[in-house]
């Protein structure tokens, strides 16, 4: 176990630590730093995240996360608000917008269905969605969800909520190998994968 002399730092590791794809080693890494910079950096870094955790929230509309009630991808004008990119999470829009190609709005169901993880329909946000198309149509319906088989097992389950209520069903093409998440896809792949997407068809 690697030596750390104080409790103080060693509380601080153990915080650190806990976020995802950080390790103790790197935790310490960053600790140490923080501990060599200026302490107003320091108080500024932290009152950041106290600030965002106790201001930050879903958009009304969408689930993205956002400063206001409705995030900005919802309130601009120029979005068509018809064509709707459902997604698993936040960092698949923040992939996807870092395309620069998608010109619609976007769902975040919160997660995949996995009855082998005990996650069902319920448990994500598909009642929204629901309520959403129901008040204000869609156009088109863009399934960009991992392909693994809960995305696929969330897509077929979504399609037949929604066939009888939107014009088009599609999903992004397979240029994103199967078992790849989307926020790990390269920009030119995804934006290929968005712009050569095909109707959705039931297997």
């Amino acid at each position: 176990m690697e030596y750390i002399p104080s409790k103080l730092l060693q509380d601080a590791v153990d915080q650190f630590s806990r976020l995802p794809g950080i390790g103790k080693k790197t935790a310490l890494r960053l600790i140490l730093d923080l501990i060599k910079r200026e302490e107003s950096t320091v108080n500024n870094f932290a009152n950041s995240l106290i600030t965002l955790k106790a201001n930050i929230h879903n958009c009304r509309i969408c689930g993205n996360l956002s400063d206001e009630e409705t995030c900005t991808i919802c309130q601009n004008p120029k979005r068509s608000q018809r064509l709707i990119c459902i997604v698993e999470n936040v960092r698949d829009v923040i992939a996807i917008e870092q395309t620069g190609t998608y010109r619609g709005t976007y769902h975040i169901l919160g997660g995949l269905i996995s009855p082998i993880d005990g996650i069902g329909p319920s448990d994500l946000n598909i009642e929204q969605l629901m309520a959403r198309i129901d008040s204000e149509g869609a156009d088109e319906i863009v399934f960009a969800l991992s392909a693994n088989m809960e995305g696929d097992t969330t897509c077929f389950y979504l399609s037949r909520l929604l066939r009888d209520k939107v014009g088009k069903i599609s999903q992004i093409a397979r240029g994103v190998a199967f078992g790849g998440d989307l926020e790990y896809t390269d920009e030119l792949t995804l934006a290929r994968s968005l712009e050569s997407r095909t109707e959705y068809k039931q297997n």
